[in-house]
Parts: C-alpha cells; structure tokens; sequence
C-alpha cells in the first residue's frame, strides 16, 4: 500500500459516514474549481466531507503528517479560484457541516456551522424577527464559511457593512489540527488580539473555520424603493457622489449599465430601460421617514440629470428590480456564449475606490474598454464605490484573451491610481495575487507571509492562494 492509499484508509477511518471520503475519478472532477474564469485549477487526489470539528482536525492532523495539501472549499460560488483545487490534493469540502446551532434573540447572535447557506441563515433569524445583513449575490448558493473566509459583501453593504463587520467569534481548526476558539458572544470585548478578524478573510489559508458566531440585528423597517435612468454612466456616479455626500445611508444603492441591462434582458425579459446608458437602483428602510427620504434621492437624480425616476409601487416590482441585478452574472455569462460560440467567457473584475472617486472610475473603465475595443458591462455597490466590471472574451481567440487580461490589468491600475483596492468583496484567490503585491507592497507581503508561516509551517493549508 503506498502513501496515498495509507492516507485515504485513514481518512475513511476519520469519516466512515456515507459520502465522507470520495475518490471517485467523476466526483473528483465536479471539486476543481470555483466560478472564477481563466484561471488554474487541478484534480485533488480525494475528497473529504467532514461533519464535525473532530473529523476536520483528523484530516489535517493526517494531512500535516503526510505533507499533503488541503484546499477548504464551501459551495465553490466564489469569482478569484480561492477554493480551486491543485493536483493531488485533499478538497475538504465543509458542506456537510450545515447546522444552525443557536438563535440568541436576547443577545441577538446566531452560531452556525459553515456549510450553512447564507439564505438560509436568513431565513431563520427572520423567522424571529431578526436581520442578518450580508446578502453576496450569490445568497442563495453560497455558504457563510465561504463568506467568512472571502469576507463576501452584497447589495445592503451600503448601510449595513461586510461579513466582518457581523462576525464576532470562531472556531478555527488550525494545520496541526488544534482546534481554536477566538472572539466572543458578548457585546463588547477587547481581549488580546483581534484573532477573528484575522481569519476573516484568510480565504482559508490561516485554517479551517468550524464554526461561526454572527451579529443579528433587529428587523429593518419595509423597504421603498426607486429606479432612476440616465443618458450616461457618470451621471449615474454623479448621483450617487450627492446621495452619500448629502450624509444619507440608503439601505442600497446599485448601478447596472447599458451592457448589462441588456445582457439581463436578453436573459430573462423584465421590460428593463436597454436604451438607457445606465440605471440607478436605491432603497431606503428608515420607516416613517423613507418618503422623505426616497423624495430626497429623487430630488438628488434630477439634478444629476436623470432621465427619468420611477418609484416602485410595491414590495413586489422592488424584489423584482433587485432580483434583475443579482442576475447580472449569469445573464452576462449567456450573452459571452452567444456572442463568442466558441469559447465565450467573462473575467469578473471587482475594484472598489473612495466615493469621491466614483465618477472617475466609472469614466475609466468606459475609455479602457473603448481604447482595447472590449465588451465591458458593469454593475456594482455603488454606494460603496465597488463596481463589478465584467469583460467579455472568447477563450479560443489568443488575441481576445490578450486584451481581455489587458483591460482587466487597466482597469486595477486605474483603481490602485485612485487610492483605491484590488478586491472589495471577492477576495484574492489566484485571481489577484499580482494585484495584492503591487497594493500591499514588499513590508505588507512580508507580514503575511510571516503570519502564515507561523499558523501553518508546512504550508498545507490554501497554498498558493493571496500571495
């Protein structure tokens, strides 16, 4: 029996549950990669599917002595090939691991384990009158391990924050297989270091989270919601500079552009405004005061030269809207496959830049893709000054893919050049390890790479991943 069999029988010792341990060659395969286009990804050697924090500290415990990698992987939803698996490898898949172990109404924390979708987890505080905030596009898919490790953000950033702004403890099984427990259920506390937000973030090179303890907050008030339509893509950045500027806090604030609308429409037909070069898509939940509120940002539009404002008439046309935008991705997927039959795809970018900044990114991103004659949609949190520029190649056109890398490097440089950063949601993964280097600099890698080697000396956990 050689070392690769040694270590599957100890795995399968680890986990002797149906479907703990695969090697399936067929299964292997449908664990390579994540979403993110373009860039490497291998076959792992096998395939653990643990269910308790026990089993995962027995597959590094075996993974540390045998030297092998494990790459941690929630639902695969992310866009930067942080969960993308190298050859040989052990995929430690933690979606089995999806229990909601506690609703605290009095103290307003949820513990969960990571395999539990973020929907869900929604779902279920709502169900007691309680709110959990971060809403990535894909909700509906992704895990809240996954969101952990990537620190995903969404549609409601603008008012209520990232993952990290609502994680307040974790259990973290380190590469040696100790297990450790950092932060708190309580309200405040400030004792030692901040170790939780450390591996927030980590994209699971630091270890591999267990379990998470979640900030709730109170249900928000009904939403109201409007649209505004303008003739260009800056004036929709320029509205939204008023909106943040005038010290509103809007519970969203998304822009789609032409390219998109279109994509989205073409996708799934909702009578959106494809004539129009962008669309500006704004909610309030302030209560007694969301009129005034959504009066203001309409007010705020016109003057920006909106072409025309729309108020939702109700809850149903605002879920509507909202549902038009978390379609952006697949929808733009099936406009690269007929665009380009061949070998259509798309590079996701995710720059994000200080508000005041917004109107020249926006106006950036529409000059690099005229100058290379690239397709580039764009949507995005524009409340956050995080847009989504979407850049459509076709994989079997050596000459497309060049200047597909080319406008996506543009549009980082651009980004970085308005004191900007390379990722605002998405995280590193391979994606943007380039981009993290220029952005942190050689004292910045430095420290991470010290950080990294003390948590994990053998470097099984994630490698190559961030830096």
């Amino acid at each position: 029996m050689d070392l690769n069999m040694e270590l599957v029988e100890e795995l399968r010792a680890a986990l002797p549950h149906e479907g703990g341990v695969l090697t399936d060659p067929d299964l292997l395969r449908s664990y390579e990669h994540d979403e993110a286009d373009l860039v490497p990804f291998g076959t792992p050697a096998v395939v653990v599917r643990p269910r308790t924090t026990g089993q995962v500290s027995a597959v590094l415990r075996a993974a540390t002595r045998y030297k092998v990698p494990v790459i941690p992987q929630g639902a695969r939803s992310g866009l930067a090939g942080g969960a993308n698996a190298i050859d040989g490898a052990i995929v430690l898949s933690l979606v089995a691991m999806n229990e909601i172990i506690d609703i605290d109404t009095e103290n307003r924390i949820a513990v969960v384990q990571p395999g539990v979708v973020n929907a869900q987890l929604r779902r279920a505080v709502a169900e007691k009158g309680l709110y959990y905030p971060p809403d990535p596009g894909s909700w509906e898919q992704s895990t809240i391990g996954g969101n952990v490790s990537t620190d995903a953000g969404g549609m409601c950033c603008v008012k209520y924050g990232v993952t990290s702004d609502h994680v307040i403890g974790l259990e973290v099984v380190l590469a040696s297989g100790e297990v450790l427990t950092c932060g708190r259920r309580t309200a405040k506390g400030v004792a030692g270091y901040d170790l939780t937000s450390l591996f927030v973030g980590s994209e699971g090179t630091l270890g591999v989270i267990t379990e998470i303890t979640v900030r709730l907050r109170p249900a928000p008030e009904p939403s109201l919601t409007l649209v505004a339509v303008f003739d260009t893509f800056p004036a929709a950045g320029a509205a939204v500079s008023a909106i943040i500027g005038s010290g509103m806090q809007p519970s969203m604030l998304e822009v789609i552009d032409r390219v998109a609308m279109s994509a989205i429409e073409a996708y799934q037909p909702m009578d959106l405004p494809t004539g129009s070069a962008a669309l500006l898509i704004a909610s309030v939940d302030s209560g007694s005061q969301a009129p005034d509120d959504l009066a203001r940002i309409s007010a705020m539009c016109h003057q920006a030269q909106a072409a025309d404002v729309f108020v939702a008439t109700d809850a149903a046309e605002a879920d509507a809207l909202l549902a038009a935008r978390r379609l952006a991705h697949p929808a733009l997927e099936h406009f690269a496959a007929h665009l380009y039959p061949l070998g259509g795809g798309i590079m996701i970018d995710d720059v994000a830049v200080p508000r005041t900044r917004l109107v020249e990114l926006i106006e950036g991103i529409e000059r690099i893709a005229t100058e290379h004659g690239v397709v580039v949609a764009t949507v995005g949190h524009a409340g956050d000054g995080n847009l989504h520029p979407i850049i459509v190649i076709d994989r079997s056109d050596p000459v497309s893919l060049s200047q597909g890398q080319k406008v996506f490097d543009a549009i980082m440089s651009l980004g970085l050049s308005l004191g900007g950063t390379s990722t605002g949601e998405h995280g590193v993964g391979l994606l943007k390890r380039d981009w993290l280097a220029r952005e942190i600099g050689p004292t910045g890698l430095k420290a991470h790479r010290s950080i990294k080697a003390a948590l994990d000396p053998d470097n099984i956990l994630n490698p190559g991943k961030i830096f």
